[in-house]
Formats: C-alpha cells, sequence, structure tokens
C-alpha cells in the first residue's frame, strides 16, 4: 500500500513540445504559489468574447486539452491552457490530488485578469482539475464553471478506484491509503472534499458527468450538484465512463458548452 500511494502521487513530468500551429498559440509561464512555475499556452481571441482557462486531470497534460482549445477558439475565445504543479513541464515533488494544484488554479486565473483585463472568465475543469478549481480559497473569482467528472471527496475516489482495481472487498483498504496523505503530503484527507467547497463559488455551474463512470459515480456527482448554489446544470452523458466525455460525445459537448458559455460569458 505505501508503494502504492507512492506510485499515485509521483510526478508526471513529460516534455509537451511546441504548440500546434493551427493553434496559434504562445508559450507562457507565470508563477504560483505552489512553488511551480506553471507551463502553459495562450490563444488570444476576439475582445468581448470571454476568456476560459482549461485545467486537466491527475496525469495528465495540456495536451489533453488541445481539442477543447480548438473548438473553443473556433468560436473566438481567448484560451489558456497549461499543466498543473508535477504534471508535464511543470515541475513539483508531488501530485496532491488538487491541493497545491487549486494555487495553480489562481495563479492561473490572475494570468487570465492580467493579460485579458476586460473579458468575462470561464473555467473548464476535468477531474483534478474540476476539483482543484472548488479547493481554491479563497473562491476563484470567475463568471462560469464547467466541472468534469469531479470527486466530492477524496474518501470516495479513493474507495471507488479499490473497488474497481480489486473487487469490492477492496474498499476496507482505503483508509490504509488516506492516512497516507498527512505523513507524505502534509495535509488530510478532510483539505480534499470538493463537495465541502462548493457553496462557497457562487458562479454559475455546468457539471457533466458519465452515466457509467465508477470512480466517481453517477449518485456521487448528483451529490455534488445538490449541494451546489446559484445556477446550475447536469448534464448525465449516457454510456460513459471516467473518461474525455469530449472525445466521447464530442458534437453534443461542444454544443452544451458553447451554449451555457454564451450565456454567461459573451459581453
Amino acid at each position: 500500500m505505501w508503494v502504492l500511494a507512492g506510485s499515485l502521487i509521483a510526478p508526471q513530468n513529460v516534455s509537451v513540445g511546441e504548440p500546434p500551429l493551427d493553434l496559434n498559440a504562445v508559450k507562457v509561464e507565470f508563477p504560483s504559489k505552489s512553488g511551480a512555475t506553471i507551463h502553459g499556452w495562450f490563444i488570444v481571441g476576439e475582445k468581448g468574447k470571454g476568456a476560459v482557462a482549461l485545467m486537466h486531470g491527475i496525469r495528465g497534460s495540456r495536451l489533453d486539452l488541445i481539442e477543447r482549445a480548438r473548438f473553443l477558439s473556433r468560436e473566438g475565445y481567448t484560451v489558456l491552457l497549461f499543466d498543473f504543479q508535477a504534471h508535464g513541464e511543470s515541475k513539483g515533488d508531488n501530485i496532491t490530488v488538487g491541493y497545491l494544484e487549486s494555487l495553480d488554479a489562481q495563479a492561473a486565473i490572475s494570468f487570465l485578469r492580467e493579460e485579458s483585463p476586460n473579458e468575462k472568465i470561464g473555467v473548464i475543469g476535468i477531474s483534478m482539475g474540476g476539483a482543484a478549481v472548488l479547493l481554491a480559497q479563497p473562491a476563484l473569482n470567475v463568471d462560469v464553471l464547467v466541472l468534469e467528472e469531479v470527486y466530492p471527496t477524496i474518501e470516495q475516489a479513493v474507495s471507488n478506484r479499490m473497488a474497481e482495481r480489486l473487487g469490492s472487498w477492496a474498499r476496507i483498504l482505503t483508509p490504509l491509503l488516506t492516512i497516507q496523505i498527512r505523513l507524505r503530503l502534509g495535509f488530510s484527507a478532510n483539505e480534499l472534499r470538493p463537495i465541502e467547497k462548493v457553496v462557497q463559488n457562487s458562479s454559475p455551474k455546468l457539471f457533466i458527468v458519465g452515466a457509467e463512470d465508477k470512480y466517481t459515480t453517477l449518485d456521487e456527482s448528483k451529490s455534488l450538484f445538490d449541494k451546489a448554489n446559484g445556477t446550475k446544470e447536469f448534464w448525465s452523458v449516457s454510456g460513459a465512463g471516467h473518461q474525455d466525455i469530449h472525445s466521447f460525445a464530442k458534437q453534443e459537448y461542444e454544443q452544451k458548452v458553447l451554449s451555457f458559455l454564451e450565456k454567461h460569458l459573451r459581453n
């Protein structure tokens, strides 16, 4: 269990390379209070159409976000896609499943505010990226949130993954992993409970979930949605598991997300 936990939080640094030419993106970097210098790509859009920060999932990078960046850029949005600390080209000692990454999320929004001062700002956060958004303290000052497959609590996230890999009996092993969070990372599992933080952010929210997700179950996603306040929508994607929803249901995904952003970002 000690070895398994270590592998789960080990940095996932990779060389990202140059941005695809069709994105017309420039390389950027900015400091984060996580201690990392965050590396990303920045795409300038049309004035008044809004800006969107894209935040990837665990053990991912900005490469996972290229297709989302493409359709948003085509619609005129300014787009920032970046690597969280300990991911991609952003250095870090450990993946923290949203804890330090929440500081990177704050840094990304600050960067967008500086580069696009008159634009409304939205976020698309995927799995850990969505958790980082909700865990940010104070709550991110943004105009809209799209949250995909976000775990309500780290205990549920670990328990579901143990059951999926080893069988339902393995849920009893969950405390042997979660107790290591403080030992290895210096904070407790109680700091990784997005369901307790979602009420602090009043921005309009679109929740996107896979109906067949075994890692963040449909009931767990509904509990997070129910806890949220303000304007909110819930989209359960039939047949989808814990995966890239955009790739799974590309046309419908783009329609749903663009419609939601149109309502809340366009000046």
